[in-house]
């Protein structure tokens, strides 16, 4: 019987060819991502990071009481939020509303998210979109509802004082309390979405083991089913934190002038007193929020996950 063996060189160009092919396949398979990347990445270049670049770029110019815009590169448009009390006052008032607003919604929508989230009935997806329907109103028309019913004779102080429960009527527009109102309405729906999607390490077998171990109800629910809820909880909490310290139209609405907020103060600047950089100061100062809470987001998640 005759053994035939393949030389050491054959088996080495063999190989190299291999290397050579797959490499071949990887620099195709590169441009080809590449290439299908590419219309996203030049649609986000120019839709946020040219439109980002300017602002930045506005902020350290200087603004003429005549709307002129003096092209310069000066920090007084830092210096001046920075260094007021007033615009002390409307930052704390903007972050403030933004956490009550996220913590009220997070309340109200758990039970509801929790609820879809463990529902097996057929109308599941009926009832998710009932859950979402309100934000196919726009908020502009909400906001106007809201005016209706917190007003002085709206619905909720003619239904108070028709019960007998309230002399005069409680002022529940032009202020924060208005807004709070109107805010964890509108922004609700964002909430119950995102602790849906936030509830997959949700397993009612581990709910049932634990039941079965001797423990309550309550203890189920505070040492199992709210830890593995967390992530969700906290998603839609950044969610609709920077949601509403980013909204308009219900503080200026709802608000009534009375309600001063960095959305605000923004849009007065630029509207009614054409102070641009300024503007553009405020919004660079809005979006450094934005990342402080956004890292401290990251820490939590990881802290959970890990």
């Amino acid at each position: 019987m005759t053994v035939t063996q393949t030389p050491a060189s054959s088996v080495r160009r063999t190989g190299a060819a291999e290397g050579d092919l797959e490499r071949a396949t990887g620099r195709r398979n590169r441009r080809t991502y590449l290439a299908l990347l590419l219309p996203g990445l030049l649609g986000l270049l120019v839709s946020f990071v040219f439109p980002l670049a300017y602002m930045i770029r506005m902020s350290f110019n200087r603004g003429a009481p005549d709307g002129i815009i003096e092209e310069t590169f000066t920090l007084d448009t830092y210096i001046q939020p920075l260094t007021d009390p007033y615009y002390w006052r409307v930052t704390l008032d903007t972050f403030q509303m933004g956490v009550t607003v996220g913590l009220l919604c997070v309340v109200v929508a758990y039970p509801v998210a929790l609820f879809l989230a463990r529902s097996t009935s057929k109308y599941r997806g009926l009832l998710i979109a009932i859950a979402i329907a309100p934000l196919l109103t726009s908020a502009v028309v909400r906001t106007y509802g809201w005016m209706v019913i917190l007003g002085t004779n709206g619905l909720v102080n003619s239904s108070l004082q028709g019960m007998g429960l309230i002399d005069a009527p409680l002022k529940l527009t032009n202020n924060m309390t208005g807004v709070t109102i109107g805010l964890v309405e509108i922004f609700m729906p964002y909430a119950i979405l995102a602790m849906i999607s936030g509830f997959g390490r949700l397993s009612p077998q581990l709910e049932e083991a634990a039941g079965s171990l001797g423990a309550s109800k309550l203890q189920v629910f505070t040492r199992v089913t709210l830890p593995l809820s967390l992530p969700g909880i906290i998603t839609a909490f950044l969610l609709v934190f920077v949601l509403s310290i980013s909204t308009f139209i219900t503080p200026r609405l709802l608000g009534g002038g009375s309600v001063q907020v960095l959305a605000t103060e923004i849009y007065d600047q630029t509207t009614g007193l054409l102070n641009w950089p300024f503007a553009a100061a405020l919004s660079v100062i809005l979006l450094v929020l934005f990342g402080l809470i956004i890292a401290v987001y990251q820490r939590l998640t990881k802290k959970i996950g890990g």
